[in-house]
C-alpha cells in the first residue's frame, strides 16, 4: 500500500537536522548563456551572443547542496585544486551551510569544472570539461581515507557520489563503506560501471538503467527486466539493496522488505542533469531520519519529478517537496 502523503511529509520533517557525510567528486558547473541568431560563415555552428553566465555546485558538490537545501546538516569530503574554480566552489558551499573541513587541495590537479554554452531557449550548444581524473595514491590517498574515517564518526549516514574523477579509490570507497558499518549507520552508493568492485558492503547502491545494463548485461525495457537486472546486480557488487532509476519508468527497488516498482512522478521534463544527485540525497535523509529504505524511495521519487522539471543541477527545497507532498 503506497504511502500516504502525509507519512511522507512527516518522514521529511523528521529528517531536518540529521548529519550526512558526502564523499566523492565535486565540481563547479559552469553556464555560458546567450542568444543565438546565425550561423558562422567559418564552421557550420551556431554563434552565441553572451547574455549572462552562472555557476552551480556540480557532481557530489550537487548532491551535498540537494541534502542542505532538504533540511539536513552536511559534511563533505573531497578533492580541489588550487584555483579560482576551488575559490568559487568553497565560496558557495560555505554559503548553503555546507561544512567544508573535509575537502583537500591538490595544488597539481585543477578543480573540475564543467563549461556549457546554452542558449536561452536552454539548448545546449557544447560542453568543456576541466578536470584531472586519475585516481589518488600515496600520502594524498591516505589523506583522503583519514578524513572520512573521522568525518564519518559524526554522521548518520555515509553517502559515496562517484563521478570517476579519481577521489573515489577502491581504498576510499571501503574507508567510507567500513566507517558506516562500525558505526551501524546506512551507506550509499551513486555508482560508476568501472568502479563496480569498490562498493562491497554499501547499504545502497542507485544505479540508472544504462549502469545497470552494463553490469548486468541485461537489457532492461520491461518492469520484469529490472527485478532481474536488480537482483544481478546486488550478486554483482555484493551490496545489500538496489534502486535502479528508470527515468520516466520510475524506479526499481530490491531491499530487505522486499521489490517495489515505484512509477515516475507525472511532470513535465526539461533537464534530467543532476536528478540522480536528487534521488541519493533524499535517501539519504529518509534513512538518517529511520524511515524504512521504501519509504525513503517514494521520497526520493517525488523530489525526483521536482528535479527533471528544471535545467541543469537543481536542488529541491524541503519547502517545495513538502508542497508536491500536499
Amino acid at each position: 500500500m503506497p504511502d500516504a502523503p502525509a507519512d511522507l511529509a512527516s518522514l521529511l520533517d523528521r529528517a531536518r537536522g540529521c548529519a550526512v557525510l558526502i564523499v566523492g567528486d565535486v565540481m563547479l558547473d559552469h553556464f555560458v548563456i546567450g542568444g543565438v541568431e546565425r550561423i558562422s560563415p567559418e564552421a557550420p555552428v551556431p554563434v552565441v551572443r553572451f547574455d549572462h553566465e552562472e555557476y552551480r555546485l556540480g557532481g557530489a558538490a550537487n548532491v551535498a547542496h540537494n541534502v542542505a537545501a532538504l533540511g539536513g546538516r552536511v559534511a563533505i569530503a573531497g578533492l580541489v585544486g588550487s584555483d579560482e574554480p576551488a575559490t568559487r566552489l568553497l565560496a558557495e558551499l560555505t554559503r548553503v551551510g555546507i561544512d567544508t573541513a573535509s575537502l583537500v587541495t591538490d595544488p597539481a590537479r585543477c578543480t573540475t569544472r564543467k563549461l556549457r554554452v546554452v542558449t536561452t531557449r536552454n539548448q545546449q550548444v557544447a560542453r568543456i570539461d576541466y578536470e584531472c581524473d586519475g585516481e589518488i595514491s600515496g600520502e594524498l590517498e591516505q589523506l583522503m581515507v583519514a578524513k572520512v574515517r573521522d568525518a564519518a564518526s559524526r554522521a548518520g549516514v555515509v553517502l559515496v557520489s562517484d563521478y570517476q574523477k579519481g577521489v573515489v579509490t577502491a581504498r576510499v570507497a571501503q574507508a567510507a563503506i567500513d566507517a558506516a558499518r562500525a558505526r551501524g549507520i546506512p551507506s550509499l552508493v551513486d555508482p560508476k560501471v568501472p568502479h563496480i568492485d569498490y562498493y562491497r558492503g554499501a547499504s545502497l547502491v542507485t544505479p540508472n538503467h544504462h549502469e545497470a545494463e552494463a553490469v548486468t548485461l541485461l537489457r532492461i525495457r520491461r518492469a520484469e527486466d529490472a527485478r532481474e537486472a536488480a537482483h544481478r546486480f546486488r550478486e554483482r557488487a555484493r551490496c545489500d539493496s538496489v534502486l535502479i532509476t528508470r527515468g520516466e519508468h520510475g524506479m526499481w527497488l530490491l531491499g530487505p522488505d522486499g521489490e517495489f516498482d515505484l512509477p515516475a512522478e507525472a511532470r513535465e521534463v526539461s533537464d534530467v542533469t543532476g536528478a540522480g544527485d536528487t534521488v541519493i540525497a533524499a535517501i539519504a535523509l529518509g534513512l538518517g531520519a529511520a524511515g524504512t529504505l521504501q519509504d525513503a524511495a517514494r521520497l526520493a521519487n517525488r523530489a525526483a519529478g521536482i528535479a527533471v522539471s528544471r535545467f541543469g543541477p537543481a536542488a529541491i527545497s524541503a519547502e517545495e517537496l513538502r508542497a508536491a507532498l500536499a
